[in-house]
Parts: C-alpha cells; sequence; structure tokens
C-alpha cells in the first residue's frame, strides 16, 4: 500500500515556496491532505490559500523547524486536522555564507545547523513515531547534490552532508527494527527554479549581523543564482519525490549532470584525496 493516496495526510515544512510548494501541490494533486508548514507567514498564508481555492484540503501551519515544540505543535495540528500522517517531507532549508569556515561567526552556524539539519532532526524525532502507527508511512529528508559530493558551501554543505548521513541512519534504524512499512529517502536536488537564494530574508535577529560578502564570494553566490534559474522546476522535482516514494527509492537525485562529482568523491576516499572541487556553476 502507497502512503501517496486519496485520503492519505501529508506534511511538508518549507511549504510556502520553492519545492516546499511544489510538493504541497503535487500531493494536493494525488488527493491528499496536506499540512504546509513554513516560518514565513504572509507566504504561507498566500501559497496556502491558492491551494485551498483550488479545491485542496490543506491546513497551513506556521513553524520554526529549529524549535522542537514548533514541530511538535505542527504535529498536534495535523492529528487534529486529519487524525493521521503518512508522508513527512523535511524539506524547510536556507543558505548562509559560502565563505572561508574560520571567518563565519557562530551566529550563522547557529541559524543554518539549526535549520537544515536540527529541522530533520526535530522531523524525524516527532514524526516517525506517528509513522511507525499507520499501515504505510514514508519520510522524505531534504539534503542537496551538495550533501553527496565534496563539501562546498560553507555551513549549508557541512549541513546537507549531515542531512545524508542522517538519513541513510534513520534508514539502517528502521531495517535493524524490522519496520518494511514505513520507507525513508533523502532528497538530494541540484539546480531547481526557486527563491532559496533570498532565504537570508527569514534570517532571525538572535543570528547578529549578516557576514559582508567578499568580492570573490559575491560573484561565487551570483553564479549560483544564475545556476538555480537554469535548473528544474519545483513540480518536476516533486514528481521525482512521488515517483521515488510509491517506488521505495532511498537517494532521490534530481538530474544526472552532476554524477561525475558523485563518483570522483568515492574514488578520491578511496585513493587518500585530496578532493577537487565538484562544481564549476556551468
Amino acid at each position: 500500500m502507497s502512503p501517496v493516496a486519496p485520503g492519505k495526510v501529508a506534511v511538508v515544512t518549507g511549504a510556502a515556496s520553492g519545492i516546499g510548494l511544489g510538493l504541497s501541490e503535487r500531493f494536493a494533486a494525488e488527493g491528499m491532505h496536506v499540512v504546509m508548514a513554513d516560518v514565513e507567514e504572509p507566504a504561507l498564508a498566500k501559497a496556502a490559500s491558492a491551494l485551498a481555492g483550488n479545491g485542496a484540503s490543506v491546513l497551513p501551519v506556521l513553524t520554526d523547524v529549529a524549535d522542537p515544540a514548533a514541530v511538535d505543535a505542527l504535529r498536534d495540528s495535523a492529528v487534529a486536522a486529519f487524525g493521521a500522517v503518512h508522508v513527512v517531507c523535511n524539506n524547510a532549508g536556507v543558505g548562509g555564507p559560502h565563505g572561508a569556515l574560520w571567518e563565519c561567526p557562530p551566529g550563522e552556524w547557529d541559524w543554518v545547523l539549526g535549520v537544515n539539519l536540527g529541522g530533520v532532526i526535530n522531523g524525524v524525532r516527532t514524526f516517525m513515531p506517528l509513522l511507525l502507527e499507520q499501515d504505510a508511512g514514508h519520510m522524505v529528508n531534504t539534503s542537496s547534490i551538495f550533501g553527496v559530493f565534496a563539501g562546498t558551501l560553507g555551513p549549508y554543505g557541512v549541513s546537507k552532508h549531515a542531512v545524508a548521513a542522517l538519513t541513510e541512519t534513520l534508514y539502517f534504524n528502521l531495517k535493524a527494527q524490522g519496520v518494511s512499512h514505513v520507507g525513508v529517502s533523502v532528497l538530494c536536488p541540484g539546480a531547481v527554479r526557486t527563491n532559496f537564494g533570498t532565504s537570508a530574508r527569514n534570517r532571525p535577529s538572535w543570528a547578529g549581523p549578516p557576514v559582508v560578502r567578499g568580492e570573490a564570494e559575491q560573484e561565487s553566490a551570483e553564479r549560483f543564482d544564475r545556476l538555480s534559474a537554469t535548473g528544474a522546476s519545483p513540480a518536476e522535482v516533486a514528481a521525482i519525490v512521488v515517483d521515488g516514494i510509491r517506488a521505495r527509492r532511498f537517494y532521490l537525485l534530481t538530474s544526472e549532470n552532476r554524477n561525475e562529482a558523485v563518483t570522483r568523491r568515492g574514488e578520491e576516499i578511496v585513493a587518500g584525496g585530496p578532493p577537487e572541487p565538484p562544481v564549476s556553476f556551468v
């Protein structure tokens, strides 16, 4: 039995835009109830209203995924509204600086790791026990292609490697306990047409003043933005995710153009390295 089916319930974090919105739209098109979580209240309300206007069954829940209590409240809201949860997409993520790690202040580390890694940890802790109670369930954790080839992009890349490792561990945990009715996947998207490059709009004040980009880092960020503008659409990524859930695939990659870099990383590790730059942004 697939957890993606009419009447089932999906929870998506980072649902107000980008991949999260694409996932929400696709789950709604599958006839599912969709719980849309995001930290950006106006964008969340607008996205949920648009989906509801098209006949979807949606529940928007303002959620800071870095806050364990907020993720617990998200679970409680979902269960109160729909009685169960069958699919969880721990998708919320932010960018952060890409410069030298020793120049990155503690506030930036705390913000990026708190959302990108802490948000997934909170999602696993809160929702996996609920998924285990269902007849079929699936959890998708969003990493990045930058989480499976040689590390780069500062705290962001560090966090995405950690999400990939966390999800692999989660898979082994379920297997060791003989769980067969709940699947898990790690989504490793390449370039996707989103507004991810402006994620600092939701940067909390406690993180301190934003890091001032040097010329080289600014150029790198601009190349990254140009690459994203030519990438896959959120709808295309959502289709890959839904197909992956149904096929019980673990690693979900959205394109083949970085396969060489992924393969090269394994070869470099075996050979003793050092790593080559994984991507030239072309």
